[in-house]
């Protein structure tokens, strides 16, 4: 599937592809998940099924009981959060650059191609993003908020990258995958391999796999 973008006098198409719908149960209770929540920065060579990552996505982001609710609380419901998926082994899509559409549970192809030893270089040469079948980056565009609040906005974008993140580990133990926070990279170079817009600043890399 592919929908049409103009930007200045171009026309761009880009590739959407429809993710399989999300589960609200499982076996797992939050108790469980949150007894069970760790950092797993170690992954089987093997690839994820892309339910999987759907899962993953809409848990971070996802819409919930009303097209203006998602899965993570934000101030005055402005959701400056936006999440990327770096594909490298995930059966059905390619390797590449995705990002995630909420309102419709789709990711939107940015850039064909493997991206895994660009972002764990990036990563101060850590080996988790290399390793991993995939990579979620948490983005944020600070000025969503900070136009209603202000410089008391950039501390409400932080909790709301917190929780999502969050919400990727729990939902990571009810589907036994395992996954890890990441700040420490560079910025500047994740924004070129994920093709950011200058208003958007990465705050997290969180690659995930099959742990080991």
């Amino acid at each position: 599937m592919t929908e049409s973008a103009t930007v200045g006098v171009k026309e761009v198409q880009q590739e959407v592809i429809p993710l399989p719908e999300p589960f609200y149960k499982s076996e797992t209770s939050i108790e469980e998940a949150l007894l069970k929540r760790k950092s797993v920065r170690e992954y089987k060579d093997e690839p994820l099924e892309l339910n999987e990552i759907a899962q993953l996505l809409w848990a971070a982001q996802g819409i919930t009981y009303t097209k203006l609710r998602r899965t993570t609380p934000s101030a005055g419901a402005l959701y400056p959060l936006e999440i990327y998926l770096v594909s490298g082994n995930i059966k059905t899509i390619e390797p590449g650059i995705y990002s995630y559409q909420p309102a419709d549970h789709a990711l939107t192809l940015i850039k064909k191609g493997d991206k895994r030893k660009q972002l764990s270089a990036a990563a101060l040469m850590q080996e988790a993003p290399r390793m991993a079948p995939a990579t979620i980056v948490i983005a944020v565009d600070y000025h969503r908020t900070t136009r209603k609040y202000l410089k008391e906005g950039n501390k409400f974008v932080h909790m709301e990258a917190g929780h999502s993140a969050q919400n990727i580990y729990l939902q990571a133990v009810s589907l036994k995958l395992g996954v890890v926070c990441m700040g420490a990279f560079i910025g500047s170079i994740v924004k070129e391999i994920l093709k950011l817009t200058k208003k958007q600043e990465p705050l997290y890399l969180i690659p995930v796999g099959i742990p080991q």
